[in-house]
């Protein structure tokens, strides 16, 4: 792998994500996978200047989808970028079928994010839910229904009990605009017509 050590920490970071990433694309498309956790920091960015946690932003799914361990992020990055992404890493029991498995995962989410999250966890989960939904968005003016077949679990009304259950979890970030934008953007993809 190419040597990161001399680089700036948001630097580092995002060379790291983007090998660990390299050749992915987003569920049902050609995107490649990188864009969501550069979004992702961005939004973060908007809300603080915590440059750890701008780093965790970019890094935030390269435990739960590459072969990085958690281990090697505390190595490389430290233990509170490790805290962060451990935070936004679920546990996709392995050994189950993912659809049978969605809701406990989801629900753990939820749980983690209204009893032990700290406010920077939130901001990132505010941002990584905020980058998701905005692609959801895009993707139901696409192809409308269709969309929920990408994923494990098919049932746009869980989908949407997830994402306001989030928003509910993180409503103390409602001042901020990616909150938002979040609730505008959950509303206008789940309401009832």
């Amino acid at each position: 792998m190419l040597s990161v050590k001399g680089l700036p920490l948001f630097e580092r970071a995002t060379v790291f994500a983007t090998v660990a990433h390299c050749g992915t694309t987003r569920k049902g498309n050609r995107i490649p996978y990188l864009v969501h956790p550069m979004e992702t920091a961005a939004i973060v960015a908007e809300m603080t200047d915590d440059q750890e946690l701008i780093a965790a932003a970019v890094l935030h799914d390269v435990v739960e989808d590459t072969e990085v361990t958690l281990s090697e992020i505390r190595e490389y990055f430290g233990e509170r970028i490790a805290f962060y992404v451990c935070g936004e890493t679920e546990d996709k029991r392995q050994e189950l079928p993912p659809e049978s498995t969605w809701l406990v995962r989801k629900q753990e989410t939820i749980a983690f994010l209204k009893e032990r999250a700290d406010r920077a966890a939130k901001i990132l989960a505010l941002a990584d839910k905020l980058s998701n939904m905005r692609s959801v968005a895009r993707d139901v003016q696409n192809v409308g229904d269709r969309l929920w077949e990408r994923f494990h679990q098919r049932d746009r009304s869980m989908h949407g009990w997830m994402y306001r259950q989030v928003a509910e979890a993180l409503r103390e970030l409602q001042d901020y605009p990616a909150w938002k934008e979040y609730d505008r953007l959950i509303r206008s993809v789940f309401e009832e017509s």
